[in-house]
């Protein structure tokens, strides 16, 4: 029986593939510089544009917004009640409140709020486009249909998304920020100079532009990524065959990256 070539036997199937990804990663940047520019050219927002993006921001926002606050403001207050009831036995009580804060709001909720657009917005969009292809119309067919979907809706949908983590990282923020309050203090309004004191020490300046500058990277990388996979559809058919969502790992990958890169600068 004839064996396959494979990666250790066989260099060139190595550096093809290694070729390949770069070209894919370069792919993906390079949409993204594409989109950022037509988003900033006035030429780009027609009406049909406008409203495109006005829908896009509806679906991914606003119909998803308050009971994703809900569901934020439930687990937070978990986790609030968790971080000062450990650090009240271990005699920590004056660090609580600043834990709470870098984690939860700095850190979690960004994050949360990220893979929940993606999840909601761009993933579900995508997916759309490759059952399309495997549906049963042809390969080059449903690329090209998805291909044109994909270009007319790239710029609205990129910044519907990065609004869309913004958003839901802002509302959600502020909420648990208020609900850390009345767990440490009560309704007492006696706690408030302490408190805005502690918040303002987190948040100085430095910290608030890394924070919005964090949560629109996540917005874009929710955006481009899984456009630029199934973009490249068109490019590698073969990869419907895939049960992978086009794009899925490397987007985890990318948000990973981007918090990795936010607490390297904030804290090394």
């Amino acid at each position: 029986m004839r064996r396959l070539p494979t990666l250790t036997t066989n260099p060139r199937l190595l550096g093809a593939r290694i070729g390949r990804y770069l070209r894919s990663w370069w792919y993906m940047i390079h949409l993204g510089a594409v989109a950022l520019v037509m988003s900033f050219t006035p030429s780009t927002w027609s009406r049909a544009n406008r409203l495109s993006t006005s829908r896009y921001i509806y679906a991914s926002t606003w119909q998803v917004l308050p009971w994703f606050t809900v569901l934020t403001a439930l687990i937070g207050l978990v986790v609030i009640r968790i971080v000062l009831v450990t650090a009240r036995s271990y005699g920590l009580s004056q660090f609580a409140l600043e834990m709470v804060v870098r984690v939860l709001v700095l850190e979690l909720i960004p994050l949360s709020a990220a893979m929940f657009a993606a999840l909601r917005s761009s993933m579900a969009f995508d997916a759309a486009a490759l059952g399309l292809a495997r549906a049963g119309m042809p390969t080059q067919v449903a690329s090209e249909e998805a291909v044109r979907q994909l270009r007319r809706d790239l710029v609205p949908q990129v910044l519907a998304n990065a609004f869309s983590v913004l958003s839901l990282a802002m509302t959600s923020g502020t909420i648990v920020l208020l609900l850390a309050y009345l767990n440490v203090y009560g309704l007492s309004p006696w706690g408030v100079p302490d408190y805005t004191r502690t918040v303002g020490r987190i948040f100085d300046p430095i910290v608030s532009i890394g924070f919005a500058l964090k949560t629109v990277l996540f917005g874009l990388a929710v955006a481009l990524v899984p456009t630029a996979a199934i973009l490249e559809l068109q490019r590698y058919p073969r990869r419907l065959a895939s049960n992978v969502q086009p794009g899925a790992l490397r987007l985890l990958f990318v948000l990973l990256v981007i918090e990795a890169g936010s607490l390297a600068i904030k804290y090394i």
